[in-house]
This record gives C-alpha cells, structure tokens and sequence, in this order.
C-alpha cells in the first residue's frame, strides 16, 4: 500500500497530514448524517475553516447539489491553493472530489471515507463523479485526492445494512484477485469478518491495480466485475420509488451473481464457482426484487455502461475465483438469460 493512502486513527493521520502544510483555506464537504456522527471526531483537530453540509444519498449525487458546493467554494472565496476535505461515503467522496477537481481548474482535496464501501473501494483509485438524468456516475473526471485517511472507527457509526452494502465490494476485491481470501471470507459471516484486515487487503488489491492502469483504459476495468448489470439494477431501483432502492453493494452482489452466471454460460468459470458465488451473496445480501417486467428495461440500461465499444457491451468477467478477464461482449439474449436465472425462471 503506498502511502496516499493511510490507515491510522483518523486523529493522528490528520494532524501529520496537516503539519508544515500552507493551505490558504480549508473547507469541509459532509452530508446532514455525517455532520451529525462524523465530523465531530475531526472538527476539533482542523484549522479555521468553513463547513457545507448537502442532503443525504445517491439521489442528491447531482449537478444541483454541486452547485450547492460549488456557490458555498465561491462564498469562501477559496483560492487554488485552498483545501477540500470530504467526509462521507461514497457520495460525497464521489461528488466533493468532483467539485473539487472542476473547481478553478483543481484544487488539492482529501478523502475520509465513513462508510465501509468508501473505504474499501469509492475512496481509493481517483475516479470522481455524479449521475446525470437517471444514469449512474454519468459525468466525472479522473482525479487523485492528495490523501485518503482511513479509520475503522467510523464503521460504528453504520446501520447494518450499510456495513453489508459495502462488504460486496470487498468480496469482488477477492474475487477478482485473491482466491485464498474468498475461500476465507466465505467460511464466515458478516460478523465475524475482520474489518481492519479487508480494508487494507482492498486497499492493496485497488492501489495495485490502479497503479497499472489509471484511467481504465484495460486492466483496471475488472474491478468493475458485478457492476455492468448490477449498475444496470441499481439505476432502476433508484428510478422506482425512493422506499424501494438498493444500495450500491446490494446491487453489486445481483451483478455478481448474474455475471458469474454469464461467466458459466462462456465456460470461462466451472459450475462450482458459479454456485458458490450464488449460495454466499444469497446468503448475505438476500435477493433483489426484480421483476420479469423489468428485465428489457435492465438490458437497455447497461447500453450507457461506461465500458462499451460502439454498440457491445463489454463485461468483466471471472475466469477462475481469483482471477477476471475484461472486455468480454456479451448480447442482450444473453443478458437476458442471466437475468432470469438471477430470479430463478
């Protein structure tokens, strides 16, 4: 793990980063929930500096919210050299870096992520953005924060199920790398799972993999494995009523299961691996209510995944647990197909 990325008390980590630098200013990005649990454990080891607080959620991850950010940067007349620190989740790691990557051109920010889906994936690898009409991450830049500041202290803060939200990214992380921490993970249950290790295991397998292709041009879409289908399911539930959507890791592990499936079907996995997949995120994450009615809309919907070429839409899919290839083509009949076995028809 290199060291833009620290796993420490978030106290100590913050002082040491702050220490002999000169920001001109310093303003602090939160949603209404972490300006009520988080912030407090950091407030009083900041310098002077200005706080804006934005509505909680994935629906509000939206150009009208940066505007928000962006008139409350302008406000605080902040300069390029000024200092944007986000805590949050993975929507505010997603859309404060994004405000503050545009604004001026860039300014320097950092990540403290508070949930374990940010820690352990959405803060780590600089891809920044919002959704635009509907559609998932839409518009974004590529951006790395000067620093992320990990601490497993902000995990109690969790309700349960935004803990289990975010544990469908460290399974990926095993599953597309490391064979032997998947055969681990899976012996356990939510529970008695390790956070301080699978955070800084996740960490590794994105820093390594990042390293080799920043901008996502090969190698690094095969941490989008279960994300083409499972964004897919996620940008529907997000258009249903508010009451019904998935969180980000519940719609993951659908992908997951409905992608080792495709995985199956192109005899690149054995039936085994398909079925242990299956039976574990069943097990953890329950399953998706989707509907046969909704299966066509689900399929138009991956035609705006960022991975396509012209008009295929490319999967990451697993060869092996442990290991994923990219750039597979995979038809709508086949989608199809992976869909109703998700549903069991």
């Amino acid at each position: 793990m290199d060291d833009s990325v620290v796993i420490n008390p978030i106290v100590s980590s913050l002082e040491r980063f702050l220490e002999n630098k000169n920001y001109s200013k310093l303003i602090v990005i939160t949603d209404t929930n972490t300006r009520k649990y988080c912030y407090n454990l950091v407030k009083s080891n900041l310098p002077k500096h200005s706080v804006v607080s934005v509505p909680v959620g994935e629906t509000h991850k939206t150009l009208a919210t940066c505007e928000q950010i962006w008139e409350a940067m302008t406000q605080a007349e902040l300069d390029r050299h000024a200092l944007v620190i986000n805590i949050g989740g993975g929507v505010i790691g997603d859309m404060g870096g994004f405000c503050a990557a545009t604004y001026k051109r860039g300014i320097d920010f950092i990540q403290i992520p508070t949930t374990l889906l940010a820690q352990v994936d959405a803060s780590v690898g600089g891809k920044l953005g919002i959704d635009f009409r509907g559609f998932k991450n839409h518009l974004g830049v590529f951006q790395q924060p000067v620093r992320v500041l990990i601490d497993p202290v902000f995990l109690e803060t969790l309700p349960p199920r935004e803990l289990r939200s975010g544990f469908a990214e460290v399974v990926k992380h095993c599953l597309i790398a490391d064979a032997d921490k998947w055969h681990e993970i899976r012996e356990k249950d939510l529970e008695r799972q390790k956070w301080p290790d699978l955070i800084a295991h996740s960490v590794a397998i994105k820093q390594a993999i990042v390293a080799q292709d920043p901008t996502e041009k090969g190698l690094r879409k095969v941490l989008n494995f279960g994300h083409t289908l499972g964004h897919a399911v996620e940008t529907l539930f997000l258009r249903k009523a508010p009451k019904e959507r998935l969180l980000h890791g519940e719609a993951i592990a659908a992908g997951m299961v409905m992608e080792s499936y495709l995985a199956y079907q192109k005899k690149m996995i054995d039936r085994q691996t398909l079925e242990q997949v299956e039976e574990f995120m069943f097990s953890v994450f329950g399953k998706a209510d989707v509907q046969p009615s909704e299966v066509e809309t689900i399929v138009s919907l991956t035609r705006q995944d960022k991975k396509n070429r012209g008009n295929e839409v490319r999967f990451s899919l697993l060869t092996a647990a442990g290991s994923c290839a990219h750039d597979v083509a995979v038809s709508p009949a086949e989608m199809r197909k992976a869909l109703q076995y998700y549903m069991g028809l």
